[in-house]
Formats: structure tokens, C-alpha cells, sequence
């Protein structure tokens, strides 16, 4: 993906989501990625977990005005944001800011667009990150949402962990922004593998990150489990 194939009228054409996507750097870290978090037990961070935060950023920006290339950015750096934890799951979004910086750049983006991408993935992890930019926020709602069953990748049930069977119960998850006040998150809890004080147990540090986030795009944040809403 040389910036070479990218010339319009003599300047680089802006790098985009599916050229990156078809990047083969990009293709191998997400898949070791992903194999390096199974091998440990985690849940499912491979190519689906990218393409949905990834879309679901975007539609985040896009609801709360951002414009076109900044929706594209804010994808781009969705669809990186987990690439460090194939180095290691410790301190991965400082790994993938710097695996990203070098994929982004070697394709021919310019500086001004790749601080935001790596500023965002850089600060995706509620124990060490915080919303730092509009980007940043989507990106951090859109990832700490996609909780659901089919992200389990331990196919064994009697062995789950608390965070396999708090994802196995989720039916589904979804964000919707209904209106021009609320970023809701909805989600469908089948309680027979999970209760809700164990959704808690391990989310709520995240469901806090997405408060502040939704902050800082100018909403408030609303969570709706099972019809409930939780404010």
C-alpha cells in the first residue's frame, strides 16, 4: 500500500478505511492478535471485533456531526485500536499507537491525520486512557459495547470464566442515538449464564469511560439492560 498508488493531480490521494483493512501488516497483527488473546482465554479481538467497532465509530461521528474525514479517520483507528495485543495484552493500546503510527506512515498518510489515529487507539483501555478528542470518544463507546455471545471463543461452557459467560449472556447489544441528548446502549441478558452484578463486576469501570466520553461528544450516556434503564 505504497502513498506512490495514491497520487490525484499530483498530491496523495487520503488513505481510507478498506485499503487499510487489505493491508497485509494489518491483516497478520490483528489475526496474532487475536490468537495470542485466545491462547490466554480472552474473548474474541480478531477481525469481527475490529469491523464492528469500527462501523459503529464511524456511525458515533457521524450522529454527532463530524465531518466525512474524520469519520474516516476515527474508523481507520477503530479498526486498529486492538493491533498491540499482539505483542502483549499489557499496556496494548501504547503497542498498537506505535504499530499503527508505522503501518499509517510507511502507507503515505500525513502527520496530521495519524496523531489523532494513534492519540485515540493510545487511550482506548480505561485503566489507563481517557476520551482526549471527539475520535477518541467514539472510539472508546463503540469498543466497550460490543459485548455479545458470539465473542466467546472457549467452546467448552462448564469452564467459563466470568468474562465468558457475561458475553455468552448478552443476546444483544446495541447503540442507538435516538435523539439529540442520549447515546443509549441496549442490551438483551439472558440470566440464565449471567447476572447482571456480574455484568457489573466487570463493566462498570468501562460503562464510567463511556459516560465521560459520551461527555465529551456533547451527550449524555444511557444504559438500558433487559428494558431497564440505569442512568
Amino acid at each position: 500500500m505504497s502513498h506512490n498508488l495514491h497520487m490525484i493531480e499530483g498530491a496523495p490521494a487520503p488513505i481510507t478505511l478498506k485499503e487499510v483493512r487489505n493491508y497485509p501488516r494489518v491483516k497478520d497483527y490483528i489475526e496474532g492478535a487475536n490468537e495470542l488473546l485466545r491462547s490466554m482465554g480472552y474473548t474474541e479481538h480478531g477481525t469481527r471485533h475490529a469491523q464492528i467497532v469500527s462501523g459503529m465509530t464511524r456511525y458515533i461521528l457521524q450522529h454527532a456531526g463530524a465531518p466525512e474525514r474524520e469519520q474516516e479517520l476515527g474508523a481507520i483507528a477503530a479498526y486498529l485500536h486492538d493491533i498491540g495485543n499482539v505483542v502483549n495484552r499489557i499496556v496494548h493500546p501504547m503497542i498498537g499507537a506505535l504499530l499503527a503510527e508505522s503501518i499509517l506512515r510507511d502507507a503515505g498518510m500525513p502527520n496530521h491525520e495519524i496523531v489523532p489515529i494513534i492519540g485515540a487507539i493510545g487511550n482506548h483501555e480505561e485503566n489507563e486512557g481517557q476520551p482526549i478528542s471527539r475520535m477518541s470518544a467514539a472510539l472508546i463507546i463503540a469498543d466497550k459495547s460490543d459485548v455479545h455471545y458470539s465473542r466467546v471463543q472457549n467452546p467448552v461452557l462448564e469452564t467459563f470464566d466470568i468474562h465468558d459467560r457475561v458475553n455468552y449472556a448478552v443476546q444483544k447489544s446495541r447503540i442507538e442515538m435516538a435523539n439529540t441528548h442520549d447515546i443509549v446502549l441496549e442490551l438483551e441478558i439472558d440470566t440464565k449464564f449471567a447476572t447482571l452484578i456480574e455484568y457489573f463486576e466487570i463493566f462498570l469501570s468501562r460503562m464510567v469511560m463511556c459516560r465521560a466520553s459520551a461527555e465529551v461528544l456533547g451527550y449524555s450516556f444511557r444504559l438500558i439492560i433487559n428494558g431497564t434503564t440505569l442512568e
